[in-house]
């Protein structure tokens, strides 16, 4: 059997996580996906929209997701790598060389990511969406108060 584990914070589950995961698992007969913790993602100055336990609930929900583990520390990938005798340790092309010293215990491989998909442009989209739409708001009330201001 091989066993295949990846890393991600997976805050705004999108078709680029999902496009990596379903190539990871076809690399292997089993994917184990460690989810960041909300402790950690703060120590990398991360702040998620969604708790751990929902961002794991929605990872262990894949069906090409076999396992779900908390990731707790930049550390314990190889402790992991150990634990659960991974074959394949697999990340996005984002991280390319950043995990090759890995390879000494097991085969380290970086996936493409999906191109224009990231959860930060989701992010920086949805803040133009947000403070648009109060715009919007805010100018159709202030026509609203002339219109009736008009009136009487």
């Amino acid at each position: 059997m091989t066993t295949v584990l990846t890393y991600g914070t997976f805050d705004l589950l999108h078709i680029g996580h999902l496009n990596i995961l379903e190539g990871l698992k076809a690399k292997g007969d089993k994917l184990i996906v460690g989810v960041s913790t909300d402790e950690f993602n703060q120590q990398k100055g991360k702040r998620s929209l969604f708790s751990y336990e929902q961002r794991a609930r929605m990872i262990a929900g894949l069906k090409c997701v076999d396992m779900v583990i908390p990731e707790e520390h930049w550390q314990q990938k190889a402790d992991d790598i150990k634990e659960f005798d991974v074959d394949i340790f697999g990340m996005g092309s984002d991280w390319q060389g950043k995990f090759d010293h890995l390879n000494e215990l097991c085969e380290v491989i970086y996936l493409p990511r999906t191109p224009d998909v990231s959860s930060t442009n989701l992010k920086n989209a949805l803040s133009v969406i947000n403070k648009k739409s109060i715009q919007d708001i805010k100018n159709g009330l202030d026509n609203l108060y002339d219109i009736v201001k008009a009136m009487g």
